[in-house]
C-alpha cells in the first residue's frame, strides 16, 4: 500500500503543479515549497530542539495557537515550526508578527524530501491539527524518537479510514501517533472504532481561542460613528449567497446598517458593482458624505472580521450555503451574538452544538436565512434571548487547552 501512497502523491504533486498554471493560490503552494528547506536552513541547526506545529490552513492553525503558545510558555528554550499545506493559512499567518522562527508550506510527502527537511532539526514535539496526515512525514518523526500528537482531532464517518483501503493508513497511526486529542465524543468513538484507543476527548481549542477575543481591545477606527445608533448586522467571511442575504435586508429594513467582510479581497470589486452606495472601509476617512448616512460599509481590508463581530447584533457567516465549508462562526458566538449561516457543515459539529444551544440557526435557502434576519431585527427579546444562548454556548466549553498540556507534560 506504501507503494499506492507513493503514486498517489506523485499524481498530487504532478496536477499541483499543472494547475499552478491556471490558479494563483495553487502556484503560490507550488513555489513557496520551493523555498520551505531554505528557509529551515537558514534559520534551525541540526542540533535544535524544535516544536513543531503543523496546520493545513488557517482554520486549524487558530485551532492549534492556544496550545502552541501555552507549549512555548512552558519550554521556552525550544524554537518553533509551524508549517501549512494550503496557501491560504501560510499567506494570512507568514505576513503577520509571530511567536514561530519559522513559517513555511510543508514540503510534499515523498519520503526523501521529507527526510533532507527533518534532518535539517530536532523535533522534540510535533502535532497536527484536526485531520491532516502525512505518512512519510509521521513515519520519519517517530523513527527519530518525536513524540507525535493530533489536537482538536475530529474524526468522521466519510473518511478513507473507515474504507477497506484505508486500513492500511489506520495502521500507520496507530504506530506513529502518541495520542488524539479529540474535539467530540463521536470521533473519540469513531476512532475507537478502528483500535486508535490512544485517545481522549478534550474539546476544541478553538472555544479557548475565541474566548480570549473578549479581553482584548476590539476597537476598530469609525465602525461605531458608521453604525451610529443603528442595529448592526456584521456578514463574516461572506460569498454570494451571504451577499444575497445582506441585498434583502437592506431593501427590506431601512433602518438597519450593515457590514460586509468578504471572504476574499477580490470580491471587493463585485460588492462595490452589487452595492454602487456603499462605503468601503480604506475611503471612510474620504467618503463624499458623512459616514453616519450610508447604510452599507464593505471591508476591504484583513484581520479586522474578529473585532467587529464585538460590534454586531447579528452575525451572518459565510460558506455554508455551498461545499466551500462554513467559515468560523465561534468568533461571532463569543461576543454574545446569534449566528445565521447555510447548512453546509458537515465538518464543523460546533455548528450543531450551536444550534442546540439555541444561539444559531442553520438554512437551506437564502431568503429564508434573510427573512430570520429581519425577524430578529424586530424583535428584540428574541434577539438578545438568542444572543444569551450565544455567549453563554462558548463561556461553559471546558479549557482544551489545559486539558492538553496536562497530558503532553506530565
Amino acid at each position: 500500500m506504501s507503494f499506492l501512497y507513493n503514486i498517489f502523491v506523485s499524481l498530487l504533486i504532478f496536477g499541483m503543479k499543472i494547475f499552478s498554471g491556471f490558479n494563483d493560490k495553487t502556484k503560490k503552494g507550488v513555489e513557496g515549497r520551493k523555498q520551505s528547506l531554505d528557509k529551515v536552513k537558514a534559520i534551525f541547526s541540526p542540533s535544535d530542539k524544535v516544536i513543531w506545529m503543523h496546520a493545513a490552513s488557517l482554520g486549524e492553525y487558530e485551532q492549534g495557537l492556544p496550545v502552541l503558545e501555552k507549549l512555548k510558555e512552558k519550554m521556552p528554550e525550544h524554537k518553533i515550526l509551524v508549517t501549512f499545506f494550503s496557501p491560504s493559512g501560510y499567506e494570512n499567518v507568514a505576513k503577520k508578527k509571530h511567536m514561530a522562527d519559522v513559517i513555511c508550506y510543508l514540503p510534499f510527502d515523498k519520503r526523501s524530501t521529507i527526510k533532507e527537511f527533518i534532518s535539517r532539526f530536532d523535533t522534540e514535539l510535533f502535532f497536527t491539527v484536526k485531520y491532516d496526515y502525512w505518512y512519510h512525514l509521521l513515519a520519519e518523526l517517530k523513527t527519530r524518537g518525536t513524540k507525535i500528537y493530533v489536537i482538536s482531532a475530529l474524526f468522521y464517518e466519510r473518511q478513507s479510514f473507515f474504507t477497506s483501503y484505508g486500513k492500511w493508513f489506520v495502521k500507520q497511526l496507530r504506530k506513529n501517533v502518541d495520542w488524539f486529542f479529540h474535539q467530540t465524543q463521536f470521533s473519540f468513538a469513531l476512532a475507537k472504532s478502528i483500535g486508535l484507543v490512544h485517545s481522549s476527548i478534550t474539546g476544541d481549542t478553538r472555544f479557548d481561542r475565541v474566548k480570549q477575543l473578549r479581553v482584548r481591545n476590539n476597537h476598530v477606527d469609525s465602525i461605531s460613528h458608521f453604525i451610529g445608533g443603528h442595529q448592526a448586522v456584521v456578514f463574516g467571511s461572506s460569498w454570494q449567497a451571504e451577499e444575497k442575504i445582506a441585498a434583502a435586508v437592506l431593501r427590506m429594513n431601512e433602518d438597519v446598517r450593515l457590514i460586509v467582510a468578504p471572504h476574499d479581497l477580490k470580491r471587493v470589486e463585485h460588492l462595490k458593482n452589487n452595492f454602487p452606495e456603499a462605503l468601503l472601509y480604506s475611503e471612510i476617512h474620504k467618503a463624499e458624505h458623512p459616514i453616519s448616512e450610508y447604510r452599507l460599509l464593505i471591508i476591504d481590508s484583513i484581520g479586522l472580521l474578529s473585532k467587529l463581530y464585538s460590534y454586531a447584533d447579528i452575525a451572518v457567516v459565510g460558506g455554508g450555503f455551498h461545499d466551500a465549508g462554513l467559515h468560523n462562526i465561534l468568533e461571532a458566538a463569543t461576543f454574545g451574538v446569534p449566528v445565521i449561516f447555510g447548512n453546509h457543515y458537515r465538518k464543523n459539529p460546533e455548528a450543531d452544538d450551536l444550534i442546540k444551544a439555541n444561539g444559531g440557526k442553520s438554512f437551506t435557502d437564502e431568503l429564508a436565512a434573510a427573512d430570520f434576519a429581519l425577524y430578529l431585527l424586530n424583535n428584540e427579546e428574541e434577539r438578545k434571548e438568542m444572543a444569551d444562548y450565544a455567549g453563554k454556548f462558548v463561556t461553559d466549553k471546558p479549557d482544551a487547552t489545559h486539558l492538553i498540556l496536562q497530558k503532553i507534560l506530565a
